[in-house]
């Protein structure tokens, strides 16, 4: 299983936002990028794939490669998808989901609760990896196992994330030389896992 974590810092927690003006509600148009290059191959799906949207260190919206119904690669439609979700978060309980289509889930979870649920989402030994243009470089470390990437929006990581996150994760790595956008990055670890470490093709 792979799993993206990604902390929309600015992304609305409440279904009032257009979907003429994805940019403009807090970059959510960064994150729909960021589902459809976690779930979507050309003409398919990876079903062994998840990714997280934690938005504003408050709520959780959760796609299942597996589950996932009506993904599309435009962003307004994902975005239609997180609306929905965020329109039943009042059916989320505490820690439980509410699922508001096909393998997207709601939930009250912040960044921790996100990350101690995602270390109990995987069976067997995960490898929590932080991706940050600061980091070793990924070809310097082994492929990880059962992976959890997690990486900031169009924002830097505030304080208190890149304490918890210097306290949680295995390996804090980069992906090249340059800053490459979230959703960018989504793909380039894609490539790395699918190619084992660049070795496979």
């Amino acid at each position: 299983m792979r799993q993206f974590l990604v902390l929309g810092h600015d992304a609305p927690t409440d279904p009032d936002f257009s979907l003429d003006d994805l940019p403009g509600a807090g970059r959510v148009d960064v994150l729909c990028r960021c589902v459809t290059a976690a779930l979507l191959l050309s003409h398919g799906i990876r079903e062994d794939a998840r990714i997280w949207l934690v938005l504003g260190d408050s709520l959780s919206v959760r796609f299942e490669g597996s589950a996932v119904r009506r993904l599309n690669p435009d962003e307004r439609s994902t975005a239609a998808l997180v609306r929905t979700a965020l329109a039943e978060r009042e059916e989320a309980i505490g820690h439980i989901d509410a699922e508001s289509s096909p393998g997207v889930f709601v939930s009250r979870r912040g960044l921790e609760a996100v990350l101690d649920e995602t270390a109990e989402r995987v069976s067997g030994k995960h490898t929590l990896v932080t991706l940050h243009e600061n980091g070793t470089p990924i070809t310097a470390v082994d492929v990880p196992t059962d992976p959890v990437f997690v990486l900031s929006d169009h924002r830097e990581f505030t304080e208190r994330e890149a304490e918890l996150l210097a306290e949680r994760s295995d390996e804090r790595v980069r992906l090249g030389p340059e800053r490459l956008h979230a959703n960018h990055a989504i793909t380039v670890a894609h490539n790395y896992l699918d190619t084992a470490g660049l070795e496979r093709y």
